[in-house]
């Protein structure tokens, strides 16, 4: 993906945009919970959230949702908790588990990573959704929520970034409204395999556009009696 510019200097070389007027670099992300329609999001917290965590990702009838992560599978709930008191105090990456508001109980987790304030960057990433929250308009209502805590920061980048493999996490992104952008080839290695790395963004100049979609979407006018999107994201976006 190649940008464009008409911008010129003083020798003829074209340069980038300038920045908003008056733009700084935000705060970083608070840990302050995040309340939706459907969900609320709550900072990782091992003596509230993790047993019932790994109860939801019990529910599960394989461990696929592990095979792209780091870590996991966890057979034991102590192996859990472990893993779970080890990212919990942690703000970078900062993770949020998701509450299911109907039950009360938590069903899926994310985080914010690689917060650059400077730069006004940060991705959402450690998305681990068990089946309790997938294909719901919880989980989508979640990333509405870290995506729109990030630009009302005054962040300009939102990214993702997953295996490039990992089919299901690119068609996600693209979904949410994530612009692709390539793939970096052997950018790392984790469960002694290889990892070439998908990129996709959102920009702050595009936010506004994807957040008016995502509102109809997350409109429970949207859904009929049965649960059923009336429209998807994409129709709402104008995507074709």
């Amino acid at each position: 993906m190649t940008r464009t510019t008409s911008r010129l200097n003083a020798l003829g070389q074209p340069i980038g945009d300038p920045l908003p007027e008056g733009w700084a670099p935000p705060g970083r992300p608070p840990r302050d919970a995040m309340e939706g329609h459907w969900v609320r999001l709550e900072p990782a917290d091992s003596h509230r959230h993790a047993e019932g965590l790994f109860a939801a990702n019990g529910t599960a009838e394989t461990d696929a949702n592990w095979t792209y992560l780091a870590y996991g599978p966890f057979a034991e709930l102590v192996d859990y908790r472990a893993w779970f008191e080890s990212i919990e105090s942690g703000d970078d990456p900062l993770f949020f588990v998701l509450i299911d508001k109907t039950t009360g109980k938590p069903v899926g987790i994310a985080s914010y990573l690689r917060i650059d304030p400077k730069a006004g960057v940060m991705e959402v990433g450690h998305i681990n959704l068990s089946p309790l929250a997938q294909r719901t308009p919880l989980s989508t209502e979640a990333m509405y929520l870290m995506m729109k805590r990030a630009f009302d920061l005054g962040y300009r980048r939102y990214e993702w970034k997953c295996d490039a493999v990992n089919a299901p996490s690119m068609k996600a992104a693209e979904r949410l409204g994530f612009t692709y952008e390539g793939t970096f080839r052997q950018a790392t290695h984790y469960k002694g395999r290889n990892r070439d790395t998908a990129w996709f963004s959102v920009l702050d100049s595009e936010w506004p556009a994807l957040r008016d979609a995502f509102e109809a979407w997350l409109d429970p006018a949207n859904f009929d009696a049965d649960g059923r999107q009336r429209r998807s994201l994409a129709a709402l976006r104008g995507d074709r």
